[in-house]
């Protein structure tokens, strides 16, 4: 019904007639016109063609002007309502043709939009899960007060712990990578040893006896010694871990200064990322050894676990300072460990993981990615899915390499990893999943 209105306001041209008096009077303006212009051979073969056409065009716009303003259009003879309207096919047909690679233009205009949708989530999520400066403020004038009526006290009053050294900030929420609250601080305390014999213990190559130290009767004196040090404070208290409550994990640690162990010489492949010279500088610093717990059921053994690592991130000296341009590193490992969060939130099986997981992804990434145009803070949401499906083939696999001791997996013993790589896969490819 379009089609037909359309021919009823503007008739083709096939279908206007004229009046014998405006035509005899065209056909002289045309011999006029003709013979002062143009030669005689083409007066019969152009002229008359193209002084046709343009005043047919004249006739079409005042039988449009003279139809529209009478309010309704006349309707055409039978033989013209059956003729084709060429021109407005012709017409038609040019508009809805695309042109070569328009196509591709419009694939890629779309892909730029969906693109930067997905950067405006990541970057309003990023901001949510910001800590606030002056709750940083808050956390620190009261966690460095423990820590330092902690260290006075082991070295007035106790004899093993009395050469404890100062304390080691590690952890997240030093290394600016913490989310959404301050409410859990890691400080190592180390006791510094020239050099010690380690033993390999246990199946995954990162547990160690040194056949002299007893890890958990150290520990065990450790925390005693902590309890008598808070008791005389009020608005502190020693006890286990709870869930949404602020913590400070007070580990105590030994500092070694000699060569790095054996098992650690295939780790800390940051050669092509950092340079030669980093990692050179990394294994000339001391280690550390931290005791944990590494048994079956009731039956405990002591080890030693090796722990670090490395503190700059850009292959360039300048990345992310003011001389230099950002990247985006710490700001996808805070949005995996976001997600990570939430989908144990939402399943509690996935309690195993935990955010060293997602560090050490970040690692590898780190050496497989080396250059910081891999990592442009611009990239974000392409930089974020690459680290997505790091992870998801890590746990796939059901193997993550300790980034310093290769020779241990940090998933052994966990089940689940197969059910979370497709509860990430299933977020990575959801526009509307939980982040």
């Amino acid at each position: 019904s379009n089609r037909i209105e359309l021919n009823r306001i503007f008739p083709p041209d096939s279908t206007r007639r004229e009046s014998p008096d405006s035509r005899a009077e065209r056909t002289r303006a045309t011999r006029t016109k003709s013979t002062k212009q143009l030669p005689v051979a083409k007066q019969t073969k152009e002229n008359p063609k193209t002084t046709r056409t343009k005043n047919t065009e004249e006739a079409s716009e005042q039988t449009t002007k003279t139809e529209i303003s009478a309010g309704k259009a006349k309707s055409p003879p039978a033989k013209a309502r059956d003729a084709k309207p060429k021109v407005e096919v012709q017409s038609a047909e040019q508009d809805t043709k695309v042109a070569p690679g328009k196509s591709q233009d419009l694939k890629r205009k779309d892909m730029t939009k969906e693109k930067a949708s997905t950067d405006y989530i990541l970057k309003e999520t990023l901001e949510k899960i910001r800590i606030k400066m002056i709750d940083k403020v808050n956390a620190a004038e009261v966690i460095n007060a423990i820590i330092q009526n902690i260290i006075n006290h082991l070295k007035q009053n106790t004899s093993s712990f009395k050469e404890v050294q100062e304390p080691l900030k590690t952890g997240s929420y030093y290394e600016n990578l913490k989310i959404c609250n301050p409410d859990e601080f890691d400080v190592m305390l180390p006791i510094l040893v020239d050099r010690v014999k380690l033993e390999p213990f246990g199946d995954d190559g990162a547990f160690y006896k040194n056949g002299i130290l007893s890890a958990t009767k150290m520990l065990n004196e450790f925390r005693e010694e902590v309890k008598k040090c808070v008791k005389n404070f009020t608005e502190w208290k020693v006890d286990k871990k709870k869930k949404g409550c602020p913590a400070l994990d007070v580990v105590l640690c030994l500092m070694v200064k000699s060569s790095w162990p054996p098992f650690t010489t295939e780790g800390l492949k940051i050669n092509n990322w950092l340079g030669d010279k980093a990692k050179q500088e990394y294994r000339q610093k001391p280690y550390y050894l931290v005791p944990k717990y590494e048994g079956k059921g009731t039956v405990e053994s002591d080890g030693v676990l090796n722990k670090g690592h490395p503190e700059n991130h850009g292959s360039k000296k300048t990345c992310c300072e003011k001389s230099g341009e950002n990247c985006c590193r710490k700001s996808c490992l805070k949005l995996l460990k976001h997600l990570l969060h939430l989908l144990k939130e939402r399943d509690s099986s996935f309690d195993k993981f935990c955010s060293y997981h997602a560090k050490t992804t970040l690692f590898h990434a780190c050496c497989l990615r080396t250059d910081d145009s891999n990592w442009r803070a611009s990239d974000l949401s392409n930089c974020f899915q690459l680290l997505l499906e790091d992870f998801e083939r890590y746990l796939e696999n059901g193997e993550l390499c300790n980034f310093f001791i290769p020779s241990q997996n940090l998933f052994s013993g966990i089940r689940k990893c197969k059910c979370l790589s497709g509860a990430i896969r299933e977020e990575r490819l959801n526009a509307s999943g939980i982040m």
